[in-house]
């Protein structure tokens, strides 16, 4: 899928204040479609308040949010959903004792009839869940099987693939492969980059894990103590550095500059 020059989302010098904390501080950050865009940083870095910000479930309190090149300050998730900005948490919101159909249309159902003779379309919802499901290449053997006996790649995918079917432009991704093994790692990462590549979303993936953002990121940017440790696109940019700002950047050279540099202790006779 070809991609647009125009940005879907830009946030211009974003910050955000708790009383006296300064949460976020001049964060810069540009997603367009048909890319990843990966935001790294260690517990405490910002990224979760950075994320609610995108998803609307906190205003910015500095700096200009853009979507479509529009001004935005959005007070619900469901004004940034309106818009095609879709989160998906850890907790991908899913029910383990439903089907997994059921659980693709939750909040979302289609019900055919009216008055006191609707009643949902069971039909409709299981054919669009397995169409949908196919089109991204997630083949599962029963859609009847409660959600919860899926793997937790399999769980993540299908609720990327539910974002994408109710009209995400943009995804957000919070840490979707923390707790999954290396197999199922593999599987959610593949569709992210499908999900960039064929379906033309913009991807915001969120993660602690320099090795998974590399394996599919377009652009990466490192939040350190709420502010911009690194931006940087993936053309000027390798593992090694990637996992060198990770680990404290300039604030690691320093501290190993003092640590070799010490004098030596000072013996007792």
């Amino acid at each position: 899928m070809a991609r647009s020059e125009t940005p879907i989302i830009q946030l211009k010098g974003v910050g955000k204040n708790y009383g006296n904390v300064n949460a976020l501080r001049g964060v810069n950050l540009t997603v367009r479609q048909g890319e990843v865009t990966c935001i790294l940083g260690d517990n405490g870095a910002g990224k979760s308040t950075l994320i609610s910000i995108i998803a609307g479930l906190f205003a910015h309190d500095e700096g200009e949010y853009l979507v479509d090149e529009k001004a935005r300050r959005f007070s619900s998730p469901r004004e940034a959903l309106n818009l095609g900005i879709a989160a998906v948490y850890q907790t991908l919101a899913l029910v383990p004792l439903l089907p997994v159909w059921r659980n693709f249309f939750l909040g979302s159902e289609i019900v055919r009839g009216w008055g006191p003779f609707r009643q949902l379309d069971t039909r409709k919802m299981w054919d669009a869940t397995q169409d949908e499901l196919q089109r991204m290449g997630i083949n599962l053997e029963d859609l009847e099987q409660p959600v919860g006996t899926l793997s937790g790649g399999q769980r993540q995918v299908v609720a990327i693939a539910r974002a994408i079917h109710f009209g995400a432009r943009v995804l957000i991704l919070d840490e979707p492969t923390a707790a999954l093994g290396v197999a199922q790692s593999g599987l959610v990462l593949r569709y992210v980059a499908q999900a960039a590549r064929d379906q033309g979303i913009g991807v915001i993936f969120i993660t602690h894990n320099p090795h998974h953002a590399f394996l599919v990121g377009d652009h990466f940017i490192v939040l350190s103590r709420g502010e911009v440790e690194l931006d940087a696109p993936r053309a000027d940019l390798t593992l090694d550095n990637l996992m060198f700002h990770m680990a404290g950047g300039t604030g690691l050279s320093t501290l190993e500059h003092e640590l070799h540099s010490a004098p030596p202790a000072a013996t007792v006779a």
